[in-house]
């Protein structure tokens, strides 16, 4: 059984992936080759905003964000602390100081409730999480940013597809930034992401920020980075995209399932109102985690727990002065989640072995 079925899926769109492939093969533009205008006007498109700015990873996007916001030393981004490291070392990366806030147990994003007690006056962006394929609360999120005037980047590298009030995830805020990550939702065969905006002007200083600090060559006008996807990945990314629609329902109907037969044996997901899930990773909490995985191991069943560890328990954030109990949410969470097979090509033959081991083991 696959954790993550690539395989499957690859057989399914072997034609249209290797299709479009060849077409990179044979132009030979493999550095902003004419796929990643295609690919950014699709996926502004199927969001919603008016810009999308193709980049080579998630955290770059990220990266990229901050920087075009200026933010840089001396300045604090507020995050959440139960999350994949990309979200604080990005900010850490531009000189400014992650502030973590507690997640909501139910969703595992970050407490809109106890966000406005972290702003300070050296506050300059917000960066809620959407964790595991569903977006946080955003309207509240939004709310105390535009009070304090700040930015809200959105990290939606686990949400590609998930809608908020009929809204997609990446078109929530001033920038949203996805991952084509192999394993998310809407993957490519390496690292990829994507910018989005609805400000023209953002949008310029993230173009250029990606290509060397210019949108003209041998033209600078900013400190930039290498940050371009490669156009490879954007015809793989193009290839798939038709096909990510049927993926998402699929994904909404394996994880609606798997709560259906599992709610009385274990803490399954929430899916809050207004909200819908893309499950990049479905997953549960169990008291006795270590044993039901071992269990699940034992019967060919893959696992996986993301996260261990919080964020400042991490020897890098050692200095960030949070002790333990700080954030008593994210770190019972740590110690409890367990992420199930989850993937369209998942079988019900497939699903009811896994849900008939967690079972046993309640």
């Amino acid at each position: 059984m696959e954790f993550i079925d690539l395989k499957s899926q690859y057989k399914e769109y072997r034609r249209d992936i290797d299709a479009r492939m060849a077409d990179v093969l044979e132009h030979g533009q493999f550095i902003m080759g004419p796929e990643i205008n295609e690919l950014e006007q699709a996926l502004a498109g199927f969001v919603g905003a008016a810009h999308c700015v193709t980049v080579s990873s998630g955290t770059m996007g990220l990266e990229i964000a901050l920087r075009a916001w200026g933010i840089g030393p001396g300045d604090e981004v507020i995050t959440t602390p139960f999350t994949w490291i990309s979200s604080a070392e990005t900010i850490r990366l531009v000189g400014a100081t992650p502030v973590f806030v507690d997640i909501d147990p139910d969703t595992f994003n970050i407490n809109a409730d106890l966000l406005e007690d972290a702003v300070t006056a050296s506050t300059q962006a917000i960066m809620p999480v959407s964790l595991f394929g569903q977006v946080a609360d955003m309207n509240k999120v939004s709310a105390i940013a535009v009070r304090h005037g700040l930015p809200v980047i959105e990290d939606a590298a686990q949400s590609f597809g998930a809608t908020y009030n009929g809204l997609k995830s990446c078109n929530l805020s001033t920038v949203g930034s996805a991952s084509f990550f192999p394993a998310k939702p809407l993957g490519c065969y390496g690292d990829g992401g994507a910018l989005f905006t609805s400000d023209e002007a953002l949008a310029e200083r993230l173009r250029a920020i990606r290509s060397h600090g210019g949108t003209q060559r041998h033209h600078h006008t900013l400190v930039g980075t290498n940050g371009r996807l490669d156009t490879l990945q954007a015809a793989i990314v193009l290839a798939k995209l038709p096909h990510f629609s049927r993926e998402v329902q699929l994904r909404r109907e394996i994880g609606a399932r798997y709560s259906d037969l599992l709610r009385d044996y274990c803490v399954v997901p929430e899916v809050a109102d207004g909200n819908t899930h893309v499950y990049a990773q479905y997953t549960i909490r169990v008291p006795n985690r270590e044993h039901v995985q071992k269990n699940l191991r034992e019967q060919g069943i893959p696992t996986a727990v993301y996260y261990p560890k919080c964020l400042h328990e991490q020897p890098v954030f050692a200095n960030a002065k949070y002790p333990l109990g700080t954030f008593p949410e994210s770190e019972r969470a740590t110690a409890e989640v367990l992420s199930l097979p989850m993937h369209p090509f998942l079988t019900e033959s497939d699903q009811d072995r896994v849900v008939a081991a967690v079972r046993a083991e309640s």
